[in-house]
């Protein structure tokens, strides 16, 4: 299966700071270290919206994701500052 635009995707990721390497997120640190679901047609950043559609089950991608495909100039909480530009990497398990 391949991912589109409009799918729900089942993932492992770990993303970091481009900057720094360090990692701010990872879907194994979620307690359950299942993968995850997102919808790619809303509730993900633009970044994965635009770099996960083509995707196919069982592939691995890395998105190098510029702050304005990000969290822009707010940044995301205390782990992502303002302005970051972040690396995810990404295994895609299922389509639905």
């Amino acid at each position: 299966a391949v991912a589109t635009p409009t799918s729900t995707v089942t993932v492992q990721y770990v993303g970091v700071l481009y900057k720094t390497g360090k990692q701010f997120d990872a879907s194994w640190n979620d307690g359950t270290g299942s993968p995850v679901q997102f919808s790619l047609s809303g509730g993900v950043i633009k970044g994965w919206t635009e770099g996960i559609p083509g995707m196919r089950v069982g592939g691995r991608r890395e998105l190098i994701i510029p702050a304005s495909l990000a969290y822009g100039s707010k940044g995301s909480g205390k782990t992502i500052p303002p302005n970051s530009p972040l690396i995810f990497v990404v295994d895609l398990h299922a389509v639905s």
